[in-house]
C-alpha cells in the first residue's frame, strides 16, 4: 500500500463514511489473563464510543512508510491450510461472528505479545464499497464495481492515570481526583488484507508499529509467519557498514558526501510520489558506481550487501539519510550543516595535518554573539 490507499482507507473511520459491521475486544492484565471481553455491531456503541475507536484506528495507520508502517507479504506456505493467512482470510469470512476463530485469535496475540502490562485487544471487520475514479481522480460513489472485505487489528496499552487534583464543580471544591484505567493510542496494529492499486490484494498485509526500532519480529513470526524488515535504524546501520566494508581505505570524505547527496537528490526527485524511495541491490550498486567508487572495491559488493543487509531486502532512502541536516563528527567536534550546503565544508592538509575548513562569510555569532569577519590589513609604525 502507498500513502494514498492508506489515506483512503483511513477516511473510513468516521461517522459519514464508517464501513465497520463488527467490533470485538479483549481486555488482558500483566498477567496475561483475559479480564473482560467486547462483542457486538459497531453501530452500536454510543456516538462518544464510536469516536474514540475511529481514534484509535486512524493512529493505526498514521506514521511513515518503512518506519511506522510496513507491507508484508505471507510466504507461500503460510497460505496453504493451516497458514498464518488462511487463518486470518477464516477469519475475515467470519465476519468475526464465530466464537471460537474470535478466541484462537486473542490467544495467539497473548501468547506472543510480551508486553508486561495491562492492555486492549481490538478487532473489527469492515466492507469498503471501493467508489470508482474519473480521469482527473475524483470519485464516481455510483460506479463502484468491487468491495475491500477486511479485518483490522490495534492492540492498545492501558494505563492508570497519574495522581492529581480536579475541580469538583457540584461541590465547588478543590479534591482528590480519581485515577482511572485508561485505553491508550496502540502499540501495534495490523490491516489485513492489504489495499493495492484500490483493490484486495490477500497475499499481504500492512502493519503498523508505534516505535519503528522495536517491530517485534518474534511477535511477527508467530503470528503471521511473515519477515521481518530490517526497522529504521537497523537499515541505516547496514547501509552504513555496507559503505564502510565495500569501500575501504577508499572511503573517503568526498565519495560519502557524493552518496548522501545523490541520496537527497532522489528522495527530492520524487518526494510527490506515493511511495517512499526504495533502493534494491542492484540500485545501490548502480548508486555506488555513480558516485566513483573504484571497480576494484565494488568486486566485493554483492557479498557485503547480503550479509549486512540480506539478500531480497530494500532500504529506504529517507531511512539512511537524512534531508534535514549532514553531521561531521569527530572525537572532539561535531559539524551539523543543512545537506544543500554541504559543499561548504572542505577538507584541506595543512603543516602535515588534515583539516575541516568552513568559509566565515555572512553573519557569524559565538553563542548569540554577532562577531566581525572581516579580513583587515594592519601595518606597523617604524
Amino acid at each position: 500500500m502507498n500513502k494514498k490507499e492508506i489515506s483512503e482507507i483511513k477516511k473510513q473511520f468516521t461517522p459519514q463514511q464508517c464501513a465497520i459491521t463488527r467490533i470485538c475486544g479483549c481486555y488482558v492484565d500483566g498477567e496475561k489473563n483475559k479480564k473482560t471481553k467486547l462483542k457486538e455491531a459497531f453501530l452500536a456503541l454510543s456516538e462518544e464510543e464510536m469516536f474514540k475507536y475511529f481514534e484509535i484506528f486512524r493512529k493505526s495507520l498514521t506514521g511513515t512508510l518503512g518506519k511506522n508502517l510496513m507491507n508484508m507479504e505471507f510466504p507461500l506456505e503460510q497460505e496453504a491450510e493451516g497458514g498464518t493467512q488462511e487463518f486470518l482470510l477464516r477469519l475475515r469470512a467470519s465476519k468475526l461472528k464465530e466464537d471460537d476463530l474470535v478466541e484462537e485469535f486473542y490467544d495467539k496475540i497473548i501468547t506472543n505479545y510480551e508486553y508486561g502490562e495491562n492492555y486492549y485487544i481490538i478487532l473489527i471487520h469492515a466492507v469498503y464499497d471501493i467508489p470508482g475514479k474519473t480521469s482527473d481522480g475524483l470519485d464516481m460513489d455510483d460506479a463502484s464495481d468491487e468491495i475491500f472485505d477486511h479485518i483490522m487489528c490495534c492492540i492498545c496499552p492501558v494505563n492508570l492515570t497519574k495522581a492529581s487534583l480536579c475541580y469538583n464543580a457540584e461541590t465547588n471544591t478543590i479534591e482528590d481526583r480519581i485515577r482511572d484505567w485508561v485505553v491508550e493510542m496502540p502499540d501495534l496494529g495490523f490491516l489485513f488484507p492489504l489495499f493495492n492499486d484500490r483493490s484486495t490484494d490477500i497475499h499481504g498485509m500492512l502493519y503498523y508499529s508505534k516505535n519503528p526500532e522495536l517491530l517485534r519480529s518474534e511477535f511477527i513470526d508467530e503470528v503471521f509467519g511473515c519477515r521481518t524488515p530490517l526497522s529504521a535504524g537497523g537499515q541505516r546501520d547496514s547501509f552504513n557498514a555496507l559503505v564502510e566494508d565495500t569501500l575501504g581505505e577508499a572511503c573517503a570524505y568526498d565519495t560519502v558526501l557524493g552518496i548522501h547527496e545523490k541520496l537527497n537528490e532522489l528522495i527530492e526527485a520524487q518526494k510527490d510520489e506515493p511511495d517512499p524511495v526504495a533502493l534494491t541491490k542492484s540500485e545501490v550498486k548502480r548508486l555506488f558506481e555513480d558516485c566513483g567508487v573504484p571497480e576494484k572495491q565494488m568486486e566485493s559488493f554483492d557479498e557485503q550487501f547480503d550479509s549486512k543487509a540480506g539478500e531480497k531486502a530494500t532500504l529506504v532512502a529517507s531511512n539512511i539519510t537524512s534531508t534535514r541536516s549532514f553531521e561531521i563528527k569527530t572525537p572532539d567536534v561535531i559539524v551539523k550543516v543543512s545537506p544543500d550546503r554541504a559543499q561548504l565544508i572542505e577538507t584541506q592538509e595543512i603543516d602535515g595535518r588534515k583539516y575541516l575548513v568552513i568559509p566565515m562569510e555572512g553573519e557569524v555569532e559565538i553563542n548569540g554573539i554577532r562577531v566581525h569577519t572581516s579580513i583587515e590589513s594592519t601595518s606597523e609604525d617604524t
